[in-house]
């Protein structure tokens, strides 16, 4: 487990990117899901520190971006030390199309698909995005 509360960017990726998470996965639709609790906890054990946040848009504090066809994206940011990462997700259904006018249940839902989408690009499962079956150093 590390402890380094000021990690780097590089330190992160070597810790994340080594784990194997496919005992926590699920497949839908011929696509590869990681769980957002786990990915959430797996981070915490490694970087207690870490926290995110989710932007908000508009004069309204609204926790979507809405785009003009009615559809919309949701935004995370993960933080540990001085570190951060951004992501984005459109807000879709379970054939991966965008929404329209997505009710809160569907924002919410993305808004933790985005989570993991962002803990990704520290390195955990990141793999799973490139198709590959298990992490490249565990190959």
């Amino acid at each position: 487990m590390t402890t380094n509360f000021d990690p780097s960017k590089q330190e992160i990726w070597e810790t994340l990117s080594k784990i194997n998470v496919n005992e926590h996965t699920e497949s839908k639709m011929n696509l590869t899901y990681l769980s957002w609790a786990w990915a959430w906890k797996c981070l915490k054990d490694n970087y207690p520190q870490a926290s995110y946040s989710f932007t908000e848009f508009g004069e309204n504090s609204l926790d979507y971006r809405k785009y003009g066809d009615g559809t919309g994206s949701v935004e995370c940011t993960i933080t540990i030390g001085d570190q951060h990462e951004s992501m984005w997700l459109p807000i879709m259904d379970n054939r991966n199309n965008a929404i329209q006018n997505p009710n809160a249940r569907q924002v919410s839902d993305a808004k933790m698909r985005c989570l993991v989408k962002c803990i990704s690009m520290l390195g955990l499962g990141l793999y799973i995005y490139a198709g590959e079956d298990v992490p490249q150093e565990a190959t």
